[in-house]
């Protein structure tokens, strides 16, 4: 990522991700968003929990993202739960489809900013479902490996 891009402040996480998944690779998407979304979107009311991106008919899409309606949006609030669209370059979305189905991994939204030119973006990552063996054998080499470390003793 350049300098000009990069990341000012993230709006929302997904901190189960990293946890539930095995990461691949990360990459940054733009997304298609209404008005009182992007407003939603700088107050912050936004979950990431349930979502992933699906590539369906040479488009890529967020879908199981919420965005909460805007307080003062009215009739202009679009559905909180919406599929929306992803902006990728076309062979990225080739890509990414064809990993997606071949090899059965999923893509994942990690994150979600608005970058130093404020515009919208959402870090997305290629990833695939760790089983609870997994998650179990990572936070047992965690803890060895922090009772391992030398510098970890306390000197008083």
């Amino acid at each position: 990522m350049s300098s000009y891009n990069r990341i000012v402040k993230a709006i929302a996480t997904n901190r189960k991700a990293l946890r539930n998944y095995e990461v691949f690779e990360k990459l940054e998407a733009g997304i298609e968003l209404f008005g009182t979304e992007v407003k939603s979107l700088r107050a912050g009311t936004v979950s990431l929990d349930e979502g992933y991106a699906a590539v369906e008919g040479g488009q890529a899409f967020l879908v199981g993202v919420t965005i909460a309606p805007y307080a003062q949006g009215n009739i202009f609030n679009r559905d909180p739960k919406r599929r929306r669209r992803l902006l990728l370059h076309r062979e990225e979305i080739q890509r990414l489809f064809g990993r997606t189905t071949l090899r059965g991994y999923t893509l994942i939204p990690l994150s979600i900013y608005f970058n130093d030119r404020g515009v919208a973006k959402v870090e997305l990552a290629l990833c695939r479902g760790r089983k609870q063996y997994d998650r179990r054998e990572e936070l047992r080499q965690k803890a060895e490996d922090w009772d391992e470390r030398p510098e970890r003793v306390r000197v008083r």
